[in-house]
């Protein structure tokens, strides 16, 4: 995985995904078909979104390297519109520039899965079929923010999360333990191929979208995102094993929360290194560990 030091949104996610450029090169296989997954969690809070140069870097750098037969940028704002969101973070000038289409997951079908939370009740949850249709190479790119229930959203939470059905997004939150297995669990379905974190300026403090801006001037990419999910969450100061839906994968063989065990060309780690005041509630949010005992009642 890459680490880039970059003030510039652009330059620095096209920089990182050229430090891992022949990873990314078979990853397509023979895939022509690329979906971007922002995060458009609000479609008024610029802070909370992706910057759209970050993108934009993704689709300069596809559109370099592969014959790409169609290129989508699927989201569903939890508040708003993407219609909305669209036209608030400028997005609708790559319409101009590149071989994309925006696309509301709403239009498109959803695949229903069943979870169980800590107490050992049922609950479902509304998946889209789009982005869980692997002829796409998928990516996620998304601003390293901290967040109100799992410590930080980084690349994997922006593109599970994101793949709920709006209106059932809330069934996941049933307690600190359940909300980290379940976006664990429904990661081994979605898991993308690519992520992009961009720390040019970050989210610190009550995130996902009240939080305040973090100066901070670094972007990762990577084609695991547990890898780059942990690396992201140890630069921001925290420990990826407090991160719980990271500690799941990692034990389950999806990538390593072990940093020494991540290979990282770039800017090296310690470089990077700051501390993102974290949530309010951060002691609370790490009671997951506590409630490991209830692991069985999950499964």
């Amino acid at each position: 995985m890459a680490i880039v030091r970059s003030f510039n949104h652009f330059e620095g996610a096209k920089n990182a995904l050229e430090l891992i450029d022949e990873e990314i090169k078979v990853v397509p296989g023979i895939r022509k078909k690329f979906l971007i997954k922002p995060n458009f969690v609000s479609s008024y809070a610029h802070l909370a979104v992706t910057p759209v140069e970050t993108v934009e870097a993704t689709l300069s750098y596809i559109h370099s390297k592969f014959n790409v037969s169609e290129v989508i940028v699927a989201e569903t704002p939890t508040v708003g519109s993407i219609s909305s969101a669209i036209k608030n973070f400028g997005y609708e000038k790559l319409r101009g520039k590149y071989k994309v289409d925006f696309v509301d997951l709403e239009d498109y079908d959803y695949e229903r899965f069943v979870l169980r939370d800590e107490h050992g009740n049922d609950f479902e949850v509304y998946i889209s079929k789009l982005l869980l249709d692997k002829g796409f190479v998928r990516a996620s790119i998304c601003r390293a923010k901290t967040h109100d229930y799992t410590v930080v959203t980084l690349s994997l939470k922006n593109y599970v999360v994101g793949a709920i059905k709006k209106g059932w997004r809330h069934e996941i939150h049933r307690g600190y333990l359940t909300i980290n297995y379940a976006i664990a669990k429904l990661a081994t379905y979605l898991v993308p191929d690519l992520g992009v974190v961009d720390g040019v300026i970050g989210m610190e403090g009550n995130g996902p979208i009240s939080g305040q801006a973090k100066k901070w001037g670094a972007v990762f990419a990577s084609t695991n995102l547990v890898n780059l999910d942990a690396v992201v969450s140890y630069a921001m100061g925290f420990n990826p094993g407090d991160v719980g839906y990271l500690y799941f994968l990692a034990k389950w063989g999806y990538g390593e929360i072990d940093l020494n065990r991540v290979r990282i060309v770039g800017e090296n780690i310690d470089n990077v290194k700051t501390s993102f005041k974290p949530h309010s509630i951060y002691k609370e949010q790490l009671s997951w560990r506590k409630n490991l005992d209830k692991i069985s009642k999950l499964k």
